[in-house]
């Protein structure tokens, strides 16, 4: 049966009716499938069992634990001080991207190896490959700036063949660029996705930090240079923060307009798409989209763009994508 865009109404309010993150995390399942995440369980004030999310080393191991439960990702680790992201909200921009690709193919998602995304900034953690690989059989390419990172990527390839089978990683040579240097003369690309950089500078991360350790009800001067979830410099911050990494990723796609169907880029602060869409369109792009999505209070929205007019794009799903296929 084909996938469907319109599924049955999530069960936790905020997640994607596909995502497989509904309610409340089952630990002995988890625990099974990675027995370290037991030394990090905590007894919650409301009785049973939770984690303290403040601790890098606690969240990693969910992490693990939770993509060999629900993705049959197999020793799942990243060196220290890299980004641990949260696998259920990357797992809503994934559905929420198919949902995208759906509403351009008379409503059915298409899946399979033949549709092809690239990952920019796929991190140590290769975190959208490995689930949207599991999820729609679709294949990647994972871009990164850092050798460390993708080393690191390389070897959960090693452990995973399956989805060694559908993924590839690249580096980009020059930090100052985006999809030049990555997408090769001709190539095509049925969509690309980015988690870009927060903050607009070291001293901005650190305090966005102790903000969030003061929530989490700690000592933010003891704990000011730890961070829950990691992360790089070149994962958190660049010049212009947020803004202004979109704004350069909109310039550069001009350029590949024809070889990629769907651009699009998950977005934290809505003030950040307040000129990006009229930048998109006198850039030449013919349907910019702003899709939201939210995780319990948290909230944020997938930009999506093309530069493809209607023939075009009538053409495109002829030649890649199937009319109503399963995963591979």
């Amino acid at each position: 049966m084909p996938r469907k865009t319109s599924p049955k109404a999530s069960t936790k309010t905020g997640l994607h009716p596909r995502n497989r993150h509904q309610g409340q995390y089952d630990f002995a399942a988890l625990t099974s499938a990675n027995p370290a995440l037991r030394g990090h369980l905590i007894n919650s004030p409301a009785g049973g069992s939770t984690l303290d999310f403040s601790k890098p080393d606690a969240v990693k191991a969910l992490n693990s634990a939770l993509l060999k439960l629900q993705y049959k990702v197999r020793d799942w680790d990243i060196p220290p001080g890299y980004l641990c992201p949260p696998v259920p909200g990357r797992a809503d921009y994934l559905h929420t991207l198919a949902d995208l690709l759906g509403d351009s193919h008379d409503g059915k998602i298409p899946t399979g190896k033949k549709l092809v995304g690239l990952d920019l900034g796929t991190g140590a953690n290769l975190i959208y490959p490995l689930i949207g690989s599991h999820e729609y059989g679709w294949s990647f390419v994972g871009s990164d700036i850092d050798q460390t990172a993708l080393d690191n990527a390389e070897r959960l390839l090693d452990t995973n063949a399956t989805a060694a089978q559908r993924i590839s990683l690249r580096l980009q040579p020059h930090n100052e660029h985006l999809f030049r240097g990555i997408i090769k003369p001709e190539e095509q690309f049925d969509f690309t996705l980015c988690n870009p950089p927060f903050h607009a500078s070291a001293e901005e991360a650190r305090a966005a930090n102790q903000r969030k350790w003061q929530q989490l009800n700690k000592q933010a001067e003891s704990k000011a240079g730890v961070l829950n979830f990691g992360g790089q410099a070149s994962e958190l911050y660049c010049v212009g923060g947020e803004a202004g990494f979109l704004s350069r990723m909109a310039i550069e796609s001009a350029e590949f307009g024809r070889q990629v169907f769907w651009f699009s880029s998950l977005v934290s602060n809505a003030d950040s798409l307040k000129q990006l869409p009229t930048q998109l369109r006198e850039l030449g792009a013919t349907d910019v989209r702003i899709m939201d999505m939210a995780q319990g209070q948290k909230r944020s929205r997938l930009l999506a763009w093309t530069f493809l007019d209607k023939k075009q794009r009538r053409a495109w799903r002829k030649a890649r994508w199937p009319a109503a296929s399963k995963p591979d």
